[in-house]
């Protein structure tokens, strides 16, 4: 009993720590909708986005909640195929930053709203080479390009929220081309839905949940497996 009974206070003072640290910079105003998208195509299709914002357990929990989003895989961009491992990313020496890639229907959600959601509730954009108790260039904000016209969405709605100070500080999200993504190891995949008892899931990503069904309540879909 005595040893349970520590193990209960080890647990809430960790359950404190996390949540001293994984405080967002709340936006001075709403964040607005991208002034620049992409037209919503006439029809069904698939594109891809690869978005880079802290750990990618909370991140995926996001994206895989939303209508339009058909498959959302976590894994690492910007670095080389032979350091794509999760012992060797953590050494925060192989340039990867851990990552999500996006598959979605650009005929029922485009760029420009994945974007917001990835700057309102998914990390917050002003924390530089982290996210909360995260530290390192592999939490790194970075959004992953895979044509010019992705990149010309993405730099123009930094800019915008920039000159409209929608954040206390500047945005340090990065917009850089994507070379690849490597999948990262199947108990990654899908883990804040598969662990949501978990205490950095409940403190990190819980909320970000909660916050994408209150702030984007017709995008958000009560996601509970495979899509």
């Amino acid at each position: 009993m005595p040893f349970r009974l520590f193990d209960s206070f080890l647990l809430v003072g960790f359950m404190v720590f996390l949540l001293a640290l994984s405080g967002k910079a709340a936006p001075n105003s709403p964040i607005p909708a991208a002034k620049v998208d992409a037209p919503v195509a006439g029809s069904a299709g698939k594109e891809t986005a690869v978005f880079a914002g802290g750990c990618f357990w909370g991140t995926q929990a996001v994206f895989e909640r939303l209508k339009g989003v058909t498959q959302t895989t976590v894994g690492y961009s910007g670095g080389s195929a032979d350091t794509a491992t999760y012992r060797q990313v953590i050494t925060e020496k192989t340039g990867h930053a851990e990552s999500v890639e996006v598959v979605y229907d650009p005929a029922r959600i485009t760029y420009g709203q994945l974007l917001r959601i990835f700057f309102s509730v998914a990390h917050d954009p002003t924390q530089l080479n982290r996210q909360g108790p995260d530290v390192g260039t592999s939490y790194r904000s970075a959004i992953f390009y895979s044509n010019d016209e992705q990149k010309r969405i993405a730099t123009a709605y930094i800019a915008q929220l920039n000159a409209a100070k929608v954040f206390p500080g500047p945005i340090v999200t990065e917009v850089t081309p994507l070379k690849a993504f490597y999948r990262a190891e199947d108990y990654h995949q899908d883990f804040a839905l598969k662990n949501p008892g978990n205490a950095y899931i409940q403190i990190c990503d819980l909320p970000k949940i909660d916050a994408l069904k209150a702030q984007f309540p017709d995008l958000f879909v009560d996601y509970k497996g495979s899509h």
